[in-house]
């Protein structure tokens, strides 16, 4: 069949079938396809599901979960047999949540209105997930890019660099995590928990599939030249970074342990080989000003560091990232106490050699202050020992909820 042409069913066979599918409470596939005024494609995208419902002989229904359409999308909906519920908060990741919590299929195949994707494909996603899958997406790049079916820069750098990102930090495993063509079962879905509200939503589906130890794959898909007639929803840069945005929110041993860690080896390491005394460097000499900047670079890379220990925290408590197996069993060990002792342990010591420090000045009439190195290093455990004790209590506060944990989805 070529891609667009209009299969035309007879509509009151398709409604009479999903009438009979909801009278038995569970239908066994749902398309659900988030709609804002798409006019010129809806009815095409319609009738190709409904004509893969019958092809697999099973019973199946079309969800157009609605998003404030003005242009006569909803009455289209309705008249070629879809069934039709009404997202009221905008947002393509609102709208995909809202039908498919409502779909009443085991089995969901998700795609957008546009006819960019081919809905006959919808028997090869259900083969996948009856073989076992939890989650099916499709990959236009190990399939066909029609041309002028995907911007150039969405094509050689967004969806790459963002598949490549994802992949390195979640494993996720995915070729091409912007395919909005994908299928699932309800149930599996349920599980997840997702919350974006946009384009992101795509990512998010990603990760939190990988991070539940789901089984996933890919089968290539053709993406067409779409039929919308208007500027598209998506806003490449905007949209770009919504889903860079949260993959970063997402991982925080990324986003703030690793340069947070870098940082503070580099200004502990640069103060201590600047203690002894000037050190030669190419044509010039490193000496007391910069070890002043190893200190600071020191301490912002240990607050950096504090600051993706309390996202850890946090986001395990709040069930935003379950799973997190090494975090738990550190939770389990470490105790406030032990963060209090090795801070107030730090802390005495820099103290004390600040107090030496200020000894030899007083003995010196306070007169120009030559242990400028001293000062520094000393200063430098003071306050990593101050911030150990207070990270310390904060982090017991927002564990404090940690017992009550159970895990969001046990694969049987």
């Amino acid at each position: 069949m070529e891609h667009g042409d209009g299969v035309r069913p007879n509509i009151g066979e398709n409604i009479s079938t999903i009438a009979q599918a909801h009278s038995a409470h569970q239908l066994d596939i749902s398309v659900v396809i988030p709609c804002l005024n798409e006019a010129q494609s809806l009815a095409i995208c319609i009738q190709k599901a409904m004509a893969a419902f019958r092809t697999m002989g099973l019973t199946g229904e079309v969800v157009i979960a609605d998003n404030g359409s003005t242009d006569g999308s909803v009455e289209i909906a309705e008249s070629q047999g879809a069934r039709v519920v009404h997202a009221a908060e905008k947002g393509y990741g609102n709208a995909l949540r809202h039908g498919i919590e409502a779909a009443h299929g085991e089995f969901i195949i998700m795609g957008d209105a546009d006819d960019s994707y081919d809905f006959s494909d919808t028997p090869r996603f259900v083969s996948e997930l009856k073989s076992g899958y939890d989650l099916v997406i499709g990959n236009r790049f190990r399939g066909e890019i029609k041309a002028g079916a995907m911007p150039w820069h969405h094509r050689h750098i967004g969806t790459p660099v963002m598949s490549t990102i994802l992949n390195l930090f979640f494993r996720a495993g995915v070729g091409d995590v912007n395919c909005g063509m994908r299928g699932f079962r309800k149930e599996f879905f349920m599980t997840l928990g997702l919350r974006t509200t946009g384009m992101e939503f795509a990512s998010e589906f990603a990760i939190k599939a990988a991070r539940a130890n789901a089984k996933v794959t890919e089968i290539p898909i053709t993406l067409w030249p779409d039929k919308r007639g208007r500027p598209p929803h998506l806003r490449s840069f905007r949209d770009g970074w919504r889903h860079l945005r949260f993959m970063l929110l997402y991982a925080p041993n990324w986003l703030f342990l690793l340069p947070g860690g870098l940082l503070a080896s580099f200004g502990i390491a640069l103060v201590l080989w600047l203690l002894p005394g000037p050190r030669p460097l190419g044509r010039t000499v490193i000496d007391v000003h910069t070890m002043l900047f190893g200190m600071v670079f020191a301490l912002a890379g240990t607050q950096i560091i504090a600051i993706g220990l309390f996202a850890k925290v946090f986001s395990y408590a709040e069930r935003f990232a379950p799973r997190q197996r090494s975090l738990e069993r550190w939770l389990r060990r470490v105790k406030l106490e032990q963060g209090l002792l090795i801070g107030a342990l730090i802390t005495v010591f820099g103290a004390g050699g600040m107090a030496w420090v200020a000894w030899r000045w007083a003995a010196n009439g306070f007169g120009p202050l030559h242990e400028m190195r001293a000062t520094i290093f000393f200063c430098l455990w003071f306050l990593l020992g101050i911030q150990t004790i207070f990270s310390s209590f904060f982090l017991s506060m927002l564990g404090i909820s940690r017992g009550t944990y159970i895990g969001d989805y046990e694969r049987s």
